[in-house]
């Protein structure tokens, strides 16, 4: 029988970890949370057989606030360690390049591990300091329970994305992006012959055009390695999403340079009309440097918007 990460990881919490907190830590469990959420492809619940060769089996999380791991997180982690190596026929496979996924946690630690605070981010510059596939993971996963519930709080902060002046300002600097490494100097590499440049416009294209998709539905894009597989769960522009997957199996040559050029442009013109559709922006322009030039413009906070309209570019 096949199990998912996910459901390894709870039934396994079920055998032993429920126990472990409610018996041996029963005194402190009312300050206890466990579930699995962080870093590998079942947190995100993208696992499959070939994930299965490294840092996968059976384990879960536990966070507890500061001063009670400064107490007893030492002593819970030996006893973590002391369950069951095996569990339904999987054990699990540890890489010493993969750290720390599953075991006893500060919530502090954790959370400064991923979105580089202890807590939940307080102002717009917080937030735009963390890169979204951080906020990704810091977000995946599952709590299967949370009796102090101070993690699910600052879970369910991060998890209600960023604030609109943040989530403008970012979708100002991948229309520009796009709008230069797209629309502008993917035409020129080609037309130069400059095939190595055209492929890293468009490469540069690519990844900023599924970024911004991503903001526009409200959901933080995933590492790399899982972005096109997460963007088949968004809702909308879900064409776009099929068309990028398609524009990066053409090759950058002169036979399909146009045909390239063709679906660039088609899929600025998608976005931008989702801008309007949202009331982002109001230009009917194709171009998308004019979207952002009006997002930059529609932005309240003054640090946001003194910022260059390239920053946060990544």
């Amino acid at each position: 029988m096949t199990m998912n990460g996910m459901e390894l990881s709870r039934a396994y919490f079920d055998a032993y970890g429920r126990d472990l907190i409610e018996n041996k830590y029963g005194v402190c469990q009312g300050q206890l949370a466990a579930g699995l959420v962080g870093e590998g492809s079942e947190c995100f619940g993208y696992d499959d057989q070939f994930s299965q060769d490294h840092d996968f089996g059976p384990g879960f999380c536990i966070w507890m606030p500061k001063h009670m791991y400064d107490q007893i997180g030492g002593a819970m982690q030996q006893d973590y360690d002391r369950m069951p190596q095996e569990f339904m026929g999987y054990r699990r496979m540890v890489t010493p390049q993969a750290g720390k996924r599953v075991g006893v946690f500060c919530i502090d630690d954790f959370y400064q591990r991923y979105i580089g605070l202890p807590r939940e981010p307080r102002d717009n510059m917080e937030w735009m300091r963390i890169p979204e596939s951080f906020l990704a993971t810091a977000t995946n996963g599952r709590v299967f329970c949370d009796n102090l519930g101070e993690f699910t709080r600052i879970r369910n902060c991060l998890e209600n994305f960023y604030p609109l002046d943040v989530q403008k300002k970012k979708l100002a600097a991948r229309a520009a992006v796009m709008a230069q490494a797209g629309q502008y100097n993917y035409p020129r590499c080609m037309q130069r012959g400059e095939y190595g440049a055209a492929y890293l416009a468009c490469a540069e294209f690519l990844r900023t055009a599924l970024s911004a998709i991503y903001l526009l539905n409200g959901k933080y894009m995933p590492f790399y390695k899982w972005s096109f597989r997460g963007a088949r769960e968004l809702t909308s522009l879900r064409d776009a999403v099929d068309e990028l997957q398609q524009l990066l199996l053409i090759p950058d040559d002169l036979t399909n340079g146009g045909r390239k050029q063709q679906m660039i442009e088609e899929i600025c013109i998608k976005i931008g009309r989702e801008f309007n559709y949202r009331g982002l922006t109001r230009t009917s322009e194709a171009f998308l440097q004019v979207h952002g030039e009006e997002l930059m413009r529609s932005i309240s906070d003054p640090r946001l918007a003194g910022m260059h309209i390239l920053a946060d570019a990544k």
